[in-house]
């Protein structure tokens, strides 16, 4: 009887597991499910904004999501973003010209879905 048990025990959790992964599988969700807080890096730009971009972002679920966003535009030489998580938009300030299908290879690149890019004034 204590083994039935056991192996009651094993499968439930193994059939929690199983259905969790599906899930994250058919969101293309990013999220680790750590609930942990998230770091992003504080980038200041030194020059000039010249000008705004806003770019829509489908996939986004979690702050993790939108902090690799934030994290992998902010690499780009110029350019400073702040995603926001609810609108699923982030907005792009920059030094010097850089490119829509720039900003959204940089996006893309992450796995998520870029729907539209649009100048901000």
């Amino acid at each position: 009887m204590d083994n039935f048990i056991i192996i009651v025990v094993i499968a439930v959790i193994l059939a929690i597991a199983v259905i969790t992964a599906v899930r994250r599988i058919k969101s293309k969700s990013c999220c680790s499910g750590s609930g942990g807080k998230t770091l992003v890096e504080h980038k200041k730009l030194t020059a000039p904004i010249i000008m705004k971009k806003e770019i829509i972002i489908e996939g986004m679920h979690c702050e993790n999501c939108s902090a690799s966003v934030e994290r992998r535009i902010n690499r780009i030489e110029g350019a400073l973003c702040h995603v926001n998580l609810r609108k699923n938009t982030a907005i792009v300030e920059m030094t010097r010209e850089i490119s829509n299908e720039e900003l959204k290879a940089a996006v893309e690149e992450l796995d998520f879905t870029v729907t539209g890019i649009t100048d901000v004034k």
